[in-house]
């Protein structure tokens, strides 16, 4: 199975997947411990998490997905929704929660 297809499959099934630096106990950056208590403070209970540092060829293959050079990466019910900085502004605007409970 190539990076890109192992990619699809984490994505489309699990509700919400989580590329990052680290993992959600040791976020190995800022930006991924961000959008990890982003989704906490959100009440994500059920996060499928990969650390693109354990693979390069996942770290390059989600760069490449969905178009987007930087970690960590947020997807939602299959769809790529952003990284840190989105997150951050989506979480203060309540639409990140509703996207969640949705």
């Amino acid at each position: 199975m190539s990076a890109l297809d192992e990619i699809k499959k984490q994505v489309t099934s699990n509700k919400v997947v989580l590329y990052m630096k680290g993992s959600p106990d040791f976020p190995q950056c800022g930006f991924s411990a961000n959008a990890v208590n982003i989704l906490r403070e959100c009440g994500v209970n059920q996060l499928f998490t990969v650390n693109v540092l354990e693979n390069p060829e996942i770290r390059q293959g989600i760069k490449e997905y969905a178009s987007w050079p930087t970690i960590p990466q947020l997807y939602i019910n299959g769809e790529f929704v952003g990284g840190s900085d989105i997150m951050t502004e989506m979480y203060q605007s309540g639409e990140l929660k509703k996207m969640l409970q949705g």
